[in-house]
């Protein structure tokens, strides 16, 4: 070890400059680790911001398709109750402006809908979906309240009573405790009284069928028409 110290006795005033050289080495590896250290910082807010924004925009897409799912589930309470349907004919009118735009909007808010959020990955992609299903609430808002405005005023004083003779006939051909004759007989008329008025939606004949299943697979009876 001697002769270490008798060099730092003879050169000891290389201690000044050495630790100059010392500390401006430790200092720059101390901002270098600072940088490093936000470095990875911002890359770790970067991902955060991209896995939060990506979450927002599913959570977007699934209250859209609620709000989709709502609207639509409004139409088939029409469209699954011929009723309703006999007291806002407007509803199922394809001649009425204000109908066809709905049905339009709906073709293409269901085009656009999603089977799953995941499926929309875009900013473009959410937009058209957004505005597709707020243009179907606004088209059906409308077209209803238009419906329950007029109603059957469309129709001329003979037309609203094969209407309202034809909503009597539904409640019959409905009726458990009335005969499958009955029954059958009434759904017949019904469906006489409104043809070249209301034009029922497939779905509304199926449901309308499903109903009255019993009675319509029970033995035919007369036809109505014969005498």
């Amino acid at each position: 070890m001697q002769p270490f110290f008798d060099f730092v006795n003879h050169n000891w005033w290389l201690i000044f400059p050495l630790s100059g050289l010392a500390g401006g080495w430790a200092r720059s590896w101390s901002s270098a680790s600072e940088r490093r250290y936000r470095r990875r910082v911002e890359l770790y807010r970067l991902k955060n911001q991209a896995a939060q924004a990506e979450q927002a925009s599913q959570s977007e897409v699934l209250r859209l398709r609620e709000a989709h799912d709502a609207v639509n589930q409004r139409w088939l309470s029409y469209e699954l109750d011929v009723g309703k349907l006999i007291d806002f004919p407007v509803m199922s009118d394809v001649r009425e402006p204000l109908t066809v735009d709905f049905l339009r909007a709906k073709r293409e808010a269901d085009g656009l809908r999603p089977a799953a959020p995941g499926e929309i990955t875009t900013a473009a992609r959410l937009a058209e979906y957004r505005a597709a299903v707020r243009n179907f609430e606004l088209a059906f808002d409308v077209a209803e309240r238009e419906a329950k405005r007029i109603k059957d005023g469309n129709f001329s004083e003979p037309e609203r009573q094969r209407l309202a003779t034809a909503r009597k006939l539904l409640r019959i051909a409905s009726d458990s405790a009335a005969t499958p004759a009955e029954r059958q007989t009434a759904y017949k008329r019904a469906r006489h009284e409104l043809d070249g008025l209301i034009v029922l939606p497939d779905a509304t004949v199926a449901a309308l069928e499903e109903k009255v299943a019993g009675a319509l697979d029970a033995p035919k009876a007369p036809d109505f028409h014969q005498n």
